[in-house]
């Protein structure tokens, strides 16, 4: 399992950097749509199926509030010596002109707001649920073992996805041109912090560090590291991948007012690999538009590093 994220992301790559027009990428965002859906219903029967989970959920959850808010304040605090030592985000705020910034941006944001409007964002919760509750009172215990192909494949289409993202999204590139390489210390900022705060919320709550660890480096990317996490792991530890990323978005938004206060590049810290898509006009709403495009690369850079990241973590860990 540990080869079969980079095969795929190659294969992808390859193919968004061949195939980039618009009708070819709607196309394969239905189909990613429909497969994350399969997989929230596929995570949520595991789930409902697996006896000793459910009997365990509510320490499950108290675990996995700590592992987030650990992940979250410790992203915060490396983020913020980036910003008092070598890149200070008030200062680029001031440089940034508006005018640089609306053609690109104004078109992200559009993206975003039809994003927050979409079905998805309540659809993916409820299929979750839908699945436990499949997984709890319907499912059969002899045709557990196919959800584990089910997974299997899931995860291979959603990492050509995300391959195919990354080849066809050549505006990365041109917007770290804008503001400069040294806005990629932002997302490794964010990485380290999270990776530290795996480990602290895994000493504190004496949890293993394959599921704190790695699930706090998910850095909200709760669809990918959930199935992930379940596929090498089984459906216990799996658990931790998505409750946790979840979770880190709730906090976010939840501490929005008190991270602003902090510093800039807090709010942006929390969001992680979500200020890509679902996290962007929240954050935003409170950086400002001129650090919207700051909160966009950092969003761009994790989501696209945490397929990578996650493989190597397991082989570590």
């Amino acid at each position: 399992m540990t080869l079969i994220p980079f095969v795929c992301l190659f294969i992808g790559s390859f193919i968004g950097l061949k195939k980039s027009n618009d009708s070819f990428l709607k196309g394969v965002d239905r189909v990613t749509t429909f497969v994350l859906i399969l997989l929230m219903l596929t995570i949520g029967t595991n789930i409902g199926a697996n006896d000793s989970v459910m009997y365990e959920l509510d320490t499950i959850g108290i675990n996995c509030v700590v592992i987030a808010l650990c992940a979250i304040v410790f992203s915060v605090l490396g983020v913020w010596i980036i910003e008092k030592t070598i890149l200070p985000l008030e200062k680029i705020q001031k440089e940034l002109s508006l005018d640089n910034l609306e053609l690109d941006y104004k078109v992200d944001a559009e993206a975003e707001k039809e994003k927050k409007t979409s079905p998805l964002v309540f659809i993916m919760p409820a299929s979750i649920v839908i699945g436990i509750i499949i997984g709890f009172y319907i499912l059969p215990k002899t045709h557990i073992n196919m959800l584990d192909n089910i997974l299997t494949g899931t995860l291979i289409v959603l990492y050509v996805g995300v391959g195919i993202s990354i080849g066809s999204n050549k505006d990365v590139l041109k917007y770290i041109k804008v503001v400069g390489l040294r806005v990629v210390y932002i997302s490794i900022a964010i990485f380290l912090g999270s990776l530290i705060g795996g480990f602290v919320s895994g000493i504190i709550m004496d949890i293993p560090f394959r599921a704190s660890v790695i699930s706090a480096s998910g850095m909200s990317y709760y669809s990918i590291t959930g199935a992930y996490m379940t596929k090498v792991y089984g459906i216990e530890i799996g658990t931790y991948g998505f409750m946790v990323n979840v979770m880190r978005e709730f906090f976010t938004v939840l501490l929005l007012p008190i991270l602003i206060k902090i510093s800039k590049g807090s709010p942006i810290a929390g969001g992680a690999a979500g200020n890509m898509d679902t996290m962007l006009m929240p954050v935003t709403k409170f950086v400002g538009a001129e650090l919207g495009l700051i909160t966009l690369i950092t969003g761009t850079i994790l989501t696209f590093a945490v397929p990578f990241i996650l493989p190597i973590l397991h082989s570590v860990l």
